[in-house]
């Protein structure tokens, strides 16, 4: 069968798609390659997947709704995974009409799609950002949690999409999975995120801003677990009309600190750290409970932050030719 993937360029679409093409799947991959980040980033993702004789990229924007009906409809795709969006909380802040463009009327122009193509089943990226600042509890954010006080137009825009899939499930009986991901990480990684940009100012001997006065702790997340969890909720559809959303996460939140200590030991080196309160748009923390996804595929992450730090930098010494 033949499997759109939108984003198939971006960190996890690149990951998510090697994975089909795996195990045997023609896989159709669709990204506007902007320079929301290094394109060489992208272009090295895309080039990795094109060795692949199953894989054909599009160069598309998706919020071009006939660019991707002609699409959806010209591959007889019976499943999407949409990973493509505009990412960042930050970038959030001083360029919102991004957001509207890429993560609302692009989810729109591929439900659209999905509706007019009959496609069987539509899997697509939401957030853990959409449960707003939280302290933990000791207990992991449930999919049922309320999700009505997002703190980040960016969070904003990824429970704005879920309630669109809701709806298109309701009114058009396509299947749809939401997949809230938490703090994804590991190689061929995406720039922005904050073990990315220390692992760089680490080397350069520059010194590093810790936001939330290093109070903060994430459920950081390898992307082979990620791509364990999207792969097993696109192989087990909901029924007819329903739409289901899940945690992807480790389930584990690490602290900020223990974070930075993880990758001074991977790169042996000391960071020199400027202490800052937190930023707009942060929260303070986040904790996936996974129950649901587990229940569902056996989902068991594997690989815990003391493995996957060294093995992000294993690979970003071999990108910057420190190998």
């Amino acid at each position: 069968m033949t499997v759109i993937v939108t984003g198939a360029a971006g960190f996890i679409g690149m990951h998510v798609a090697e994975r089909l093409l795996q195990r045997g799947e023609t896989v159709i991959g669709v990204d506007v390659f902007n320079a929301y980040y290094d394109p060489a980033l992208k272009a090295a993702r895309a080039e990795r997947l094109a060795s692949y004789p199953a894989f054909r990229m599009e160069r598309a924007d998706i919020a071009d709704e006939k660019a991707m009906l002609n699409l959806v409809k010209a591959t007889g795709s019976e499943r999407v995974v949409h990973l493509a969006a505009q990412a960042g909380v930050r970038y959030s802040i001083e360029h919102p009409f991004a957001y509207e463009h890429s993560n609302l009327k692009g989810h729109l122009s591929i439900l659209e799609a999905c509706r007019h193509a009959g496609v069987e089943h539509l899997v697509y990226a939401s957030s853990s950002s959409v449960y707003g600042d939280r302290p933990l509890d000791g207990q992991g954010f449930r999919e049922d949690d309320p999700t009505v006080s997002p703190v980040s137009l960016y969070a904003a825009t990824k429970r704005s999409c879920e309630l669109l899939s809701q709806s298109y499930a309701a009114l058009y009986g396509f299947p749809q999975s939401g997949l809230r991901f938490f703090t994804v990480y590991g190689p061929m990684g995406r720039p922005d995120m904050a073990y990315f940009g220390f692992t760089g100012k680490i080397m350069r001997g520059e010194p590093i801003e810790v936001y939330g006065e290093g109070r903060m702790a994430r459920d950081f997340t390898y992307i082979d677990d990620i791509v364990d969890g999207v792969v097993g909720v696109l192989d087990n559809p909901p029924a007819h009309g329903a739409h289901e959303v899940f945690n992807i996460g480790d389930s584990k939140p690490v602290g900020l600190m223990e974070m930075i200590r993880i990758l001074e030991t991977a790169l042996g080196r000391e960071a020199v750290k400027i202490m800052r309160p937190m930023q707009p748009g942060d929260v303070t923390a986040t904790y996936a409970d996974v129950s649901k996804l587990r229940a569902l595929t056996g989902y068991d992450p594997k690989v815990a932050l003391d493995d996957g730090l060294p093995r992000f930098v294993d690979w970003w010494r071999s990108w910057n030719g420190l190998n």
